[in-house]
């Protein structure tokens, strides 16, 4: 019993031993631990924080790309517009120019501007309303200019009626001299 309880207490100091040289191991261990620990949490506010800056910088960026893309919208709008408006210009100013040679009594040349109007200019906008206009226009523009041109000559064949003595009287007295 006695070398029983030596024995004994002989592995119960190997075993205190052991637990004393791989306590101080354990206790290395766990003082790691706590370290790595601390250093986590540090590395976690460290993300949280970038995390934070990020949606921060990430929902400035959100909007500036937004704005921008909506400025590319418009700046296409803007250049369609322009584009159709450089189609449509050229017709206004034959149109202009069609008015202008009818109030000054052009009638010849209104009527070739009406007619390269008709067949050149609007066909290439007549989807556009305001040449809609223009085209159930054209039938009367012609019907008027050839009123004020019947008119016209009708006006200088009676001037010249009523002044047709005094023309014959003019002409024979220049081939008299």
């Amino acid at each position: 019993m006695e070398k029983l309880e030596a024995r004994i207490r002989n592995h119960d100091r190997e075993i205190e031993k052991m637990c004393n040289f791989h306590y101080q191991g354990f206790v290395d261990s766990i003082t790691e631990l706590l370290k790595v620990r601390g250093e986590a949490e540090k590395l976690k506010n460290q993300v949280t924080d970038t995390n934070g800056r990020l949606q921060v910088d990430g929902a400035e960026l959100l909007s500036t790309m937004k704005e921008l893309q909506q400025c590319r919208v418009q700046q296409r709008n803007i250049a369609a517009t322009v584009d159709k408006l450089n189609l449509c210009l050229p017709v206004l100013e034959m149109y202009s120019k069609l008015q202008v040679q009818m109030k000054t009594k052009r009638h010849y040349p209104a009527l070739k501007t009406l007619e390269q109007l008709e067949h050149t200019y609007l066909p290439q906008v007549s989807h556009y309303r305001f040449c809609q206009v223009m085209v159930d226009n054209i039938p009367r523009l012609r019907e008027e200019i050839k009123e004020v041109s019947m008119s016209d000559l009708k006006d200088f064949l009676e001037s010249i009626r009523k002044h047709s003595e005094r023309i014959g009287e003019f002409a024979m007295k220049q081939v008299r001299r």
